[in-house]
């Protein structure tokens, strides 16, 4: 059985690409990361911290996904919003410039532990203020690392991007697939 440690609906939407046959189960864990990871590489070391939480804990026998997605800009990662003006000042960030979406995932099966991580560069048009608030009023940054969703109303935020669209939604299928299947 695959089961994916994760609780987002988006990647529960994205993995049905893969299969349709899998359970949600997902990971409670301390998403705090050591000093002595890099910054780009947390979202691969909770992937698989998400990953092993549930494949040790009774899934042995299962195929265990597990994935993270941090925004990153400046060397800094940005994560979800903690409220109103703290969106205000990511989206005011990311303005008229480039970020990475890096999305961790963690596949553990027969024993085996494979991580990987895949980068998408993010360019957003220049923002007003207006534009800002705008989105902020209508709910959707409030829970998404960066404060922005690329799938929803925040697409009208983004000039281009370079690399994997789903990516920057949360799982990187195509990728996903080839790992798991090869």
């Amino acid at each position: 059985m695959i089961i994916l440690a994760s609780a987002s609906p988006r990647r529960q939407e994205l993995l049905k690409l893969i299969t349709k046959d899998f359970a949600v189960m997902p990971s409670d864990i301390d998403e705090s990361v050591p000093s002595n990871i890099e910054t780009e590489k947390s979202p691969e070391y909770l992937a698989e911290k998400k990953a092993k939480h549930i494949f040790e804990n009774g899934h042995k026998n299962d195929t265990v996904i597990g994935c993270d997605t941090g925004v990153f800009i400046d060397g800094k990662m940005l994560g979800k919003p903690k409220n109103k003006q703290d969106a205000k000042d990511m989206l005011a960030e990311l303005s008229g410039r480039t970020h990475k979406v890096i999305t961790g995932c963690c596949i553990c099966k027969n024993g085996t532990v494979n991580s990987f991580s895949v980068v998408t560069e993010v360019e957003f048009y220049p923002l007003t203020e207006k534009e800002i608030e705008s989105y902020i009023a209508t709910g959707e940054p409030m829970d998404k690392a960066g404060s922005y969703g690329i799938q929803g109303k925040g697409s009208l935020l983004v000039k281009g991007i370079v690399g994997d669209y789903f990516n920057v939604v949360g799982l990187p299928v195509a990728r996903l697939n080839k790992e798991l299947n090869g």
